[in-house]
């Protein structure tokens, strides 16, 4: 897919998350929403698209009030990229939601990343016929940012999609990381 291509699937698919939010006081049946409780303040999610993409990302968020969290997401490369032999990633982030329930909705978030990568390098000496390998560690930091949307379950239970960009500083192998996602979750 080209960029326009992702771009305009992102505008679509944060159009419809807005124009859902809205709801109907008088459509609500109380006997089949569950309201979550006061402690319900914590959630784990899995990214499914990062981990199809072979860097698996778990996330942790500790919701502060109604409509802002702070969250830890890790990462750690199981498929080679390009000539990376490992890539993890450490992203602490912020976000701030603008739906009706609590935590949920169209949501922006503010992150900082810490990005470790090996890479192996081989050289092949032709006059002397000797190969030798040699590992380069890198340790960066990254800012950056995305926009996406969370839903929330009556059970607790939570889905989003989200995405973003973030400019990474220092020596690395790469100029920029995605903050890209389809996550599952659960509050507790």
């Amino acid at each position: 897919m080209n960029c326009k291509a992702i771009i305009c699937t992102f505008v679509l698919f944060i159009s419809i998350a807005v124009s859902g939010q809205k709801e109907n006081v008088s459509n609500i049946n109380t006997t089949q929403t569950k309201p979550l409780t006061g402690s319900d303040n914590n959630e784990v999610r899995i990214n499914l698209l990062m981990s199809i993409a072979g860097l698996p990302e778990l996330n942790y968020e500790r919701f502060v009030a109604d409509n802002m969290g702070v969250g830890l997401a890790v990462s750690i490369g199981v498929d080679k990229v390009e000539n990376l032999s490992t890539r993890s990633i450490i992203l602490p982030y912020y976000r701030l939601y603008f739906g009706n329930k609590k935590a949920s909705g169209f949501f922006i978030e503010g992150n900082m990343a810490v990005i470790g990568e090996k890479e192996l390098n081989y050289n092949y000496d032709y006059n002397t016929q000797i190969g030798t390998s040699t590992t380069i560690t890198k340790t960066s930091i990254g800012f950056g940012f995305a926009a996406g949307a969370k839903f929330l379950a009556r059970n607790g239970f939570t889905g989003e999609v989200y995405l973003g960009a973030g400019r990474i500083f220092g020596e690395s192998f790469s100029d920029a990381y995605p903050r890209v996602g389809v996550s599952l979750g659960k509050r507790f």
